[in-house]
């Protein structure tokens, strides 16, 4: 089930907010300029989707956004707990990072926590299956796909390059708890 806790960034053992309702996790991110989103495959998509297939089936939501936010690319990115790079990838996201473009990321299938460092609090997202999020631009943020990571994600990008990270030298996702 999606969720969100909300920290301060000065006590990670202590969250001040938490809640797995849609509408008030919407109502949070929407305050600090996240969006959160919930879509629809227009087909079934079976286990372990191919990235034309994936596509297809949310190329309606894809165009609404790129319409609106005039997205430059997408593609499609799954995760496996076989990936014999799963440790190392894992490490690189989560070091805290800024983008200089939004990143968007939609769950087709599996979970992931984003983890979003502004304004003196820690945002935790459990992001999972039918989950859109949009995160600002230059937000200091880490990403976790836990020990054993197994999702499908469609990502959005203004840039045809696609992802560059800029990472912050910061150590706070230590202390943050983590994906199992």
């Amino acid at each position: 089930m999606s969720g969100l806790t909300i920290f301060s960034d000065a006590e990670p053992q202590r969250a001040l907010w938490q809640s797995n309702d849609v509408q008030a996790i919407q109502q949070q991110l929407a305050q600090i300029g996240v969006r959160f989103e919930r879509w629809q495959a227009d087909r079934e998509l079976g286990d372990n989707p191919q990235p034309d297939t994936v596509i297809a089936a949310y190329q309606h939501e894809i165009d609404r956004l790129v319409a609106e936010k005039n997205y430059q690319s997408w593609d499609v990115i799954s995760m496996r707990p076989d990936n014999p790079q799963r440790q190392e990838l894992r490490g690189k996201f989560l070091a805290e990072h800024t983008h200089g473009e939004d990143e968007v990321r939609f769950f087709v299938e599996g979970q992931g926590l984003f983890c979003l460092h502004l304004e003196g609090k820690v945002f935790q997202i459990l992001c999972e299956k039918n989950d859109l999020l949009s995160v600002p631009a230059n937000t200091r943020h880490w990403f976790d796909m836990g020990s054993a990571p197994h999702f499908t994600a469609i990502r959005l990008f203004d840039n045809p390059q696609g992802w560059i990270a800029q990472f912050t030298g910061d150590k706070i996702a230590e202390a943050f708890p983590r994906l199992a």
